[in-house]
């Protein structure tokens, strides 16, 4: 599909990658990792046409189809949801105008003996089959589903693009490529703006794609629940295994095992060697011996062992002074953005020492609780912090909070205090930002070292209270785990805004979901929640499999009221009616198209051939949409 044979790429100088090779080919999923600044989202961009390479070759199929969801999208205003993502379907908007223009000459004209009338309708003909080849009766239904997946409404489908978040057009931008049916599809940090239900959702998606799929991501049970092949980049070389994340990980681990046993045991053997040759070397009769060795040795191929970048962010979350008991208090929190209702009449108290998650779908008002605690936002109804509390707040858009035109020291003098001004290097060097890093200008930083900078600069100031709104977003994975780390080890109360599962995992002890408006709470940890979420979804499956059983098995059929069995049968009836029509319709419209085919001058020559063949087809249509809602009627009966 395609070969990728010894690429290189050099910013200012430097080598980010060196005689890179792999090949992509149909079901590879693969998980592209590594650190941030490691050259990820460079490979993709190279992959998909953004960037030039230095150096290698990218060989491919012809009429190899592309699609890259980027970091940063750009939008055209005025569009409505399924608007935009029916952009996804140039060919097919293309032929649908085509259609429209052919059906539009033929409705006014009146000539339909002449050359021209006859080729409108060959050329109708042609587009028809195009249009039904390429999907054009399924493309709405499908856009409808992803949406939905994606964690849209019905009711959102007519509203302005404008209107939603960044995080919302980045789900729109992906749906649009899901619907493309791409060859290859590329992703840059998918799970970046979706909450957990819609990650799911993905997941299925994607273990089902036939193409290739390239996901950046840093989300590791993500990787592990989608891909089956991992590709790391470390120190400019890449090491492909075909694994999912935590699977790869054990087996690297054992291959530079053996790798250093294998090398130590080659040390012994070239230092034995090596002693020979000088023991030889001493006498006359033994130097051609001496030389002979000489050879052997300068053969050998030394053993390398795989080189790992080890480097990570040193982090500690101190507490600065003990609060009082009940760190937080809300009571009958509402919240509108114009009309707009994201809470209403919410309550809860956060106690010290709390590890405290914020989940559900996006837009459900976990971030604007956040910002309601921190005091960011005006709302109605009561917050109360409690005694000696010492907020310190990470936002989730890193970028609006931090000025691009300063430097990353400038950024950290100005944030730091009399006590700790003299630290702030030592800090920025636990951060990773080393030597003339700290110079750059925080508009130029990628988004893991945003985020790096904004954890640096909480430790500039007092806290005993965390609120983290998505600190994950743009982390990789080591430096996810320190944070993790960190924030077990932090003695004080924490409230962690995040859709990434594997993170929460063994780090909070209750969850808060947000849904309609409410919050709904579980004592546990996010696997807790997730349990019960999915107990709650098998009873209410098996609650409908009990339904259907009821009415398609006669010995159930029993268990209904007179009356229900009654409606039963009158629905069951109509459906059979129904089932007949379409059958009979269906066998009437093909007999047509193959009269078409046969006999085409004959059949045409009736002037209302048209408008009874159409009329077929609308009748059909309608029977199917009937056939449908009975169907429905009857698997939901009660």
């Amino acid at each position: 599909m395609l070969n990728i044979h010894k690429l290189t790429i050099a910013f200012q100088g430097e080598s980010l990658f060196d005689d890179i090779s792999f090949r992509l080919k149909g079901g590879d999923r693969v998980g592209l990792i590594g650190k941030n600044g490691a050259g990820k989202s460079t490979l993709l961009k190279i992959i998909s046409g953004d960037l030039e390479h230095d150096g290698g070759q990218i060989a491919s199929e012809k009429k190899l189809s592309i699609g890259f969801l980027r970091q940063d999208i750009d939008f055209v205003f005025g569009r409505t949801i399924l608007e935009e993502s029916y952009e996804a379907f140039t060919e097919i908007r293309c032929l649908e105008k085509e259609l429209e223009q052919i059906n539009l000459q033929l409705a006014e004209r009146t000539d339909y003996e002449s050359e021209a009338y006859h080729q409108l309708m060959v050329d109708l003909n042609d587009k028809q089959h195009q249009y039904e080849i390429l999907g054009g009766y399924n493309y709405k239904g499908d856009t409808e589903k992803i949406l939905q997946g994606l964690g849209f409404k019905r009711e959102d489908f007519d509203k302005l693009t404008d209107t939603f978040s960044g995080g919302w057009r980045m789900r729109i931008e992906l749906a649009k490529l899901l619907l493309q049916n791409n060859d290859i599809l590329l992703l840059d940090e998918p799970t970046n703006h979706l909450d957990i239900e819609s990650i799911i959702w993905l997941e299925n998606f994607l273990r089902n794609y036939s193409g290739a799929v390239v996901i950046v991501s840093h989300d590791k049970m993500f990787l592990d629940n989608v891909t089956n092949r991992t590709i790391e980049i470390s120190l400019g070389r890449i090491y492909d295994y075909p694994k999912p994340y935590s699977k790869y990980l054990v087996l690297r681990e054992e291959i530079r095992a053996q790798q250093l046993a294998s090398q130590k045991n080659q040390q012994k053997q070239i230092e034995q060697t090596e002693k020979l040759i000088e023991k030889f070397r001493a006498k006359a009769s033994k130097a051609t011996m001496a030389q002979s060795l000489i050879k052997k040795l300068d053969r050998i191929e030394r053993i390398e062992v795989d080189q790992d970048d080890n480097s990570v962010m040193a982090l500690n979350f101190p507490v600065a002074i003990h609060p009082g008991k009940v760190v937080v208090e809300a009571e009958q929190i509402t919240k509108n953005y114009d009309t707009l209702n994201v809470l209403d009449k919410i309550s809860l108290a956060v106690d010290r020492g709390s590890k405290i998650a914020f989940v559900g779908q996006n837009g459900q008002g976990k971030s604007t609780l956040a910002k309601i605690i921190v005091g960011e936002l005006a709302y109605e109804g009561h917050v109360k912090l409690g005694h000696n509390v010492q907020i310190g707040y990470f936002a989730q858009n890193q970028a609006e909070y931090l000025d691009g035109s300063k430097s990353v020291l400038d950024t950290m003098l100005d944030a730091a205090n009399a006590s700790n001004r003299t630290k702030v290097r030592d800090i920025l060097g636990a951060f990773l930002f080393r030597g003339d890093d700290v110079e750059k200008y925080v508009r130029v930083l990628s988004g893991g070292e945003r985020n790096r900078l904004a954890l640096a600069k909480l430790l500039l100031r007092p806290l005993n209270v965390l609120i983290m709104d998505e600190p994950t977003n743009h982390l990789d994975i080591k430096s996810k785990n320190v944070l993790k780390a960190a924030l077990k080890r932090f003695e004080g109360t924490l409230i962690l805004v995040s859709h990434d599962r594997d993170f929460l995992q063994g780090l909070t002890n209750k969850v808060y979901e947000f849904k309609d408006k409410k919050l709904k709470e579980y004592l546990g940890d996010i696997d807790f929640f997730l349990e019960q979420r999915n107990i709650e979804n098998l009873r209410e499956a098996e609650k409908r499999a009990v339904v259907v059983n009821t009415k398609t098995t006669s010995e159930d059929k029993g268990k209904l009221s007179y009356e229900n069995q009654k409606k039963l049968k009158s629905l069951q009836n109509k459906l059979s009616k129904i089932e007949s029509k379409i059958t009979q319709l269906e066998k009437e419209i093909k007999t047509i198209d193959v009269e078409l085919e046969v006999n085409y001058d004959a059949t045409v020559a009736n002037p209302d051939f048209f408008d009874g063949y159409q009329k077929k087809k609308n009748e059909l249509q309608g029977l199917m949409e009937d056939w449908e809602t009975i169907q429905m009627q009857i698997e939901t009966f009660d």
